[in-house]
């Protein structure tokens, strides 16, 4: 999957498979990818244009959605 990457101290990368509905973050403090599954559409629009990219996840994906480490 295809990442950007993000002004943010705890976010690398953010990327977002719209066929799957898989969000995809890496970490910058431990360089660990992990994915989400299910994430609807508009949360990928709203984390991509959050103030606070760190903030929006731990708001709003951190612990509401299953999630895999792939990397």
């Amino acid at each position: 999957m295809d990442r950007k990457y993000v002004d943010s101290s705890m976010i690398s990368s953010i990327g977002y498979d719209t066929s799957q509905a898989v969000l995809e973050v890496e970490f910058k403090s431990n360089g660990q990818v992990w994915q989400y599954f299910d994430v609807p559409e508009y949360i990928w629009f709203e984390i991509d244009s959050a103030s606070s990219i760190g903030k929006y996840f731990n708001a709003n994906i951190r612990g509401a959605y299953a999630e895999n480490r792939v990397g």
